[in-house]
């Protein structure tokens, strides 16, 4: 009996490749099926028989209700690295792996991360605006002199603070030393190896928002981490400090933010990612001068569009050869794993 592998995207000119090929290419008999899917009932009607499910845990809802429908499920492989809908605990206790690709786009996502800081520090933005309404000067004249160049600076001996020290984080850390940046950071799940290793100092967050010039986020966002930056968090920091989200939108409270910039409490942000998406047309935070936002593209290049698009069949062909898959999310699910292929057969 062939497997039944079932991929939860089917759009008119998707670059995904025909992953039934590449997994009968890997030598594995499959039978595979593309349909789109966006709510728990579609998901339960396409793939309730699935050996394997494909989809995007960042917005399909991979809920414990669908988990429990899905009976003959053995591996969820979600593209991409976030996985904010997916219940890996239900999928843990159905014995079912789960996986992303958690090395997608690291170098395009630091990169991202370290041009916001750059561009807000020289006030890049605010330069070119100045250029393109035909204001060019190379002195401090009174309107920029009032407006841009006291807060321009040198990024050599700032601090740059990272909360959340993944791989994304330590791609950032040597691109910001280049410039001088001191660097320190913030994670309570590593132990002080991983920061020895990262070649940071560790703090606790009071001390990191105190100490900051730039802040950079770079952690999931739960329940716990949900608005970690508020009106609370603000006056703690410089009024000077910048803030850089490259992770996700919900991490900062939004009203908060908009006042602490307003207000003088920091002295401005960098926005890859807004709490909601799209940001709405009619936000304040659109009409800062100290903001500059970027629509989620952190991630973007052809090189990574590429390498994120065949990690699905390399991973269903992995699992169904039984061996593990590269990005495994629960590995603490893999001995119910084992008890549930072999009452499957």
């Amino acid at each position: 009996m062939p497997f039944k592998v079932v991929q939860l995207m089917d759009k008119p000119g998707s670059f995904m490749p025909d992953y039934g090929d590449m997994i009968r290419q890997a030598g594995i008999d499959v039978e595979f099926g593309k349909v789109n899917c966006e709510t728990e009932d579609e998901i339960i009607a396409a793939a309730a028989d699935a050996d394997v499910v494909i989809g995007v845990a960042t917005f399909q809802p991979f809920t414990r209700k669908v988990i429990e429908s899905l009976v003959k499920c053995r591996f969820i492989m979600s593209l991409g690295i976030g996985f904010d809908n997916l219940d890996l605990q239900a999928a843990t206790d159905h014995g079912i792996l789960a996986a992303n690709v958690p090395d997608y786009c690291q170098e395009e996502m630091s990169d991202h991360a370290m041009a916001l800081i750059l561009a807000l520090t020289r006030k890049i933005t605010r330069l070119d605006s100045f250029v393109k309404q035909g204001k060019w000067v190379q002195e401090p004249e009174p309107e920029i002199q009032m407006q841009v160049w006291p807060t321009m600076s040198r990024l050599r001996d700032q601090t740059l603070g990272i909360i959340g020290l993944g791989r994304i984080a330590r791609m950032l850390v040597p691109k910001a030393k280049g410039f001088g940046v001191r660097v320190i950071a913030y994670d309570p799940y590593l132990d002080k190896n991983a920061f020895q290793s990262a070649g940071v100092e560790q703090v606790d967050l009071d001390d990191l928002l105190a100490q900051v010039d730039i802040l950079s986020l770079h952690c999931a966002l739960t329940n716990d981490t949900r608005h970690m930056l508020g009106a609370e968090q603000f006056n703690k920091m410089k009024p000077s400090a910048i803030v850089v989200n490259t992770a996700r939108g919900g991490l900062i409270d939004q009203s908060a933010l908009y006042q602490a910039l307003t207000t003088g409490q920091i002295g401005g942000a960098g926005l890859d990612v807004t709490d909601p998406e799209p940001i709405r047309p009619d936000d304040p935070l659109l009409k800062l001068e100290n903001v500059i936002i970027t629509p989620h593209s952190a991630h973007a290049s052809i090189p990574a569009l590429m390498a994120l698009l065949q990690r699905p069949g390399e991973e269903v062909a992995r699992v169904l050869k039984g061996e593990r898959p590269v990005g495994l999310l629960n590995p603490q699910a893999e001995e119910k794993y084992r008890e549930r292929c072999a009452s499957m057969g």
